[in-house]
C-alpha cells in the first residue's frame, strides 16, 4: 500500500527493538505548538496593548460618528484613519493568536507590524490633530479626539516596543 520510501527513526539499532521514546519536557512543549490558539498571547503585555488600541480606536470612531460634523473632509479622514487601523491591529492581534506567522515564514512579519504602525501611527497623529482644530468644542468631536490621541499614545508604545525587541535585542547581541 505505500506509495513511496519513508524514513523511520526509532533511536535504537536496526537489530534490537524499538524502545518507546522517553518523556522529556522537549515532548510536552511540542504538543503546545499543535494547539490552534496561543493563550498565552492573551494575558501577554502586547496582545492587551494591542486591546486597548483597539478599543480607544473604536471609541474614537464612535465617538465621532454620531456627532454632528462641522467639516466633512476632516472627520471623514479621521474615520478612515481610525477603521484602517483598528483593521490592521485587528489582523496582527489575530496572526499573533493563531500563530500564522510560524506558517507563512516568506514574510518579515516583525517588520511589517512595525511599517504598519509607523505609518497608521502618523496619519492617526494628523487626523487627530485635524479632528481637535475643528472640533468647535462639539462634546463627541472632542472625545473623539481624545481618544485618537490616546490611540496615538498607545501606538507609538507598540511601535517602540516592536522596534526595540526586533532591532535593538539583535543588535546588541552581535558584540556579546
Amino acid at each position: 500500500m505505500s506509495h513511496g520510501a519513508r524514513v523511520i527513526r526509532t533511536g535504537v539499532s536496526s537489530g534490537g527493538p524499538a524502545a518507546p521514546p522517553p518523556v522529556t519536557v522537549a515532548s510536552s512543549s511540542a504538543g503546545s505548538d499543535v494547539e490552534l490558539m496561543d493563550g498565552g498571547y492573551f494575558r501577554s503585555c502586547a496582545g492587551m496593548l494591542k486591546v486597548a488600541q483597539m478599543i480607544s480606536l473604536l471609541i474614537a470612531f464612535i465617538s465621532v460618528n454620531n456627532s454632528p460634523w462641522t467639516d466633512y473632509s476632516a472627520y471623514s479622514f479621521f474615520q478612515i484613519v481610525t477603521m484602517c487601523d483598528l483593521v490592521m491591529i485587528l489582523f496582527f492581534y489575530i496572526m499573533h493568536i493563531f500563530r500564522v506567522y510560524r506558517k507563512l515564514t516568506c514574510v518579515s512579519w516583525p517588520l511589517a507590524e512595525f511599517l504598519h504602525y509607523l505609518i497608521g501611527t502618523i496619519l492617526l497623529l494628523i487626523g487627530s490633530i485635524v479632528a481637535a482644530a475643528k472640533s468647535y468644542n462639539i462634546t463627541g468631536l472632542v472625545a473623539g479626539a481624545t481618544f485618537g490621541f490616546l490611540a496615538t499614545i498607545l501606538c507609538v508604545i507598540s511601535m517602540w516596543s516592536s522596534y526595540k525587541v526586533s532591532c535593538i535585542t539583535q543588535s546588541t547581541s552581535k558584540y556579546r
